[in-house]
């Protein structure tokens, strides 16, 4: 299943439960922080980004609960780097209004094709060229509150990391991976998303706390508008997001 959609939902633990309750209270003293408000929330105040926001350690670890439960075990597998703090992405009512120093063409990217990327491939120089600068492992989308599944999920296009894999071996052929860093992947990258756009279903993703769904690194992904009618908490559809980084980055490109 993960092999061919390039994402799976794992059904409730309670472990992970557990996790959810302590990073959700930590989460409601992030967004309160007013410094935290100032670096993050964007789009007109509908999107909080908060990337590295919550405190959790380098086992993601977060007030003293572990990050374990058969999703864990299932990633145990995958040699990573130490993991980051948890980013805290919350997405208000109204999502997506224009972020600041958004130009049009970005924004209607946003609102028509949910800001569709991969991780990892980041804008570089005035000319925002896209270089891998983080080779990640992959993603776990961890729900800290109940939401309506129209809530701006996220969304995949299944089987998009396949197309991803065979456009990033061709663009790497040539160059150790060493060097993957400094290769210019803007035009294939572009190319690759049309094709996925042609290609693969759009599918969103909901999960309530408690479950638990790992996005492959390579799988074209991106945050749905806010739907009429859809409810959440007064604190918004807030989600934590891992991230690890890869040991060995010759495996990124790999399915």
């Amino acid at each position: 299943m993960f092999d061919h959609r390039g994402w799976i939902k794992f059904d409730y633990d309670l472990d992970i439960a557990a996790w959810v309750d302590a990073a959700h209270r930590d989460a409601l003293g992030v967004i309160a922080d007013p410094n935290m408000q100032a670096e993050w929330l964007q789009c007109e105040g509908t999107w909080f980004v908060g990337v590295d926001a919550l405190p959790s350690c380098k086992v993601g670890t977060i007030a003293g609960t572990p990050l374990k439960g058969r999703v864990m075990d299932w990633l145990s597998q995958v040699d990573t780097k130490p993991m980051h703090p948890a980013q805290l992405s919350v997405i208000y009512k109204g999502y997506p209004k224009l972020r600041k120093d958004e130009g049009e063409a970005a924004f209607n990217y946003r609102r028509k094709r949910d800001a569709a990327h991969v991780d990892g491939l980041l804008p570089v120089g005035e000319a925002r060229r896209r270089m891998l600068k983080e080779p990640h492992a992959y993603i776990l989308g961890v729900p800290l509150n109940s939401c309506s599944p129209k809530a701006s999920p996220l969304v995949i296009w299944e089987g998009s990391h396949i197309i991803m894999a065979q456009t990033f071996e061709k663009a790497f052929s040539d160059t150790p991976p060493q060097r993957w860093h400094t290769v210019d992947l803007t035009d294939v990258y572009k190319a690759a998303r049309r094709q996925v756009f042609d290609t693969c279903p759009r599918v969103a993703v909901h999960a309530d706390p408690g479950e638990v769904y790992v996005v492959h690194r390579l799988a074209l992904h991106g945050i749905a508008p806010w739907a009429e009618g859809a409810s959440a908490p007064k604190e918004g559809r807030m989600i934590a997001y891992l991230r690890p980084q890869l040991t060995d980055v010759s495996k990124w490109a790999d399915l």
